[in-house]
């Protein structure tokens, strides 16, 4: 059996590590910020604690065993659910919240390893996730180039500027121009 001073070290290490993360989402203003990354990590962690020691007198029943695994695999599976609300489809394959969706997920394991007392656990993957969200960004934007497109129309008077006039105007500055006319 587990200690009520056990459950709340358990439950108030998942909520600091689950805001610490948070913390680096809500610098940003995304979906999901410092609470919902608390919140995420602390249910997670409950839900653990509860999968592990929640049904101790129903195992002393004859012909029962449970398996606090399949609680586990079912958060993971469950969480995937919250992450996809964080997730934007823009047009032209813009994808936002891939990240935040991510960091959720792995906020959720990081509470299922506080709730069944990996502590050493969460600690190293709350300081690998603080690493890769902080430090690896500015890296990412400086060796990983991102094509950028713009989409501009305009109506034109055709009397006053030509299309081709248009086109060398923008070719000039190294820009890729379609054009299209309509008819």
């Amino acid at each position: 059996m587990i200690t009520w001073q056990e459950i709340i070290l358990r439950l108030c290490v998942a909520a600091v590590l689950g805001g610490a993360v948070g913390i680096d989402r809500q610098r940003y203003e995304w979906a999901a910020g410092l609470r919902t990354h608390m919140l995420v990590c602390l249910g997670s962690a409950l839900i653990m604690i509860v999968s592990a020691y929640g049904f101790a007198e129903v195992q002393t029943q004859e012909h029962v065993a449970l398996d606090p695994s399949r609680v586990a695999a079912q958060v993971v599976s469950g969480i995937g659910f919250l992450g996809a609300g964080t997730i934007l489809f823009l047009k032209h394959e813009v994808v936002k919240g891939l990240t935040t969706a991510a960091g959720l997920w792995t906020v959720a394991g990081i509470g299922l390893a506080v709730g069944g007392g990996l502590y050493f656990a969460a600690a190293i993957a709350t300081v690998l996730v603080l690493i890769i969200l902080v430090i690896v960004k500015p890296y990412k934007k400086k060796f990983i180039v991102e094509k950028k497109q713009t989409e501009i129309q305009m109506k034109l008077n055709r009397q006053i500027v030509s299309l081709t006039e248009l086109e060398n105007m923008l070719c000039n500055k190294k820009h890729h121009i379609q054009l299209y006319q309509d008819e």
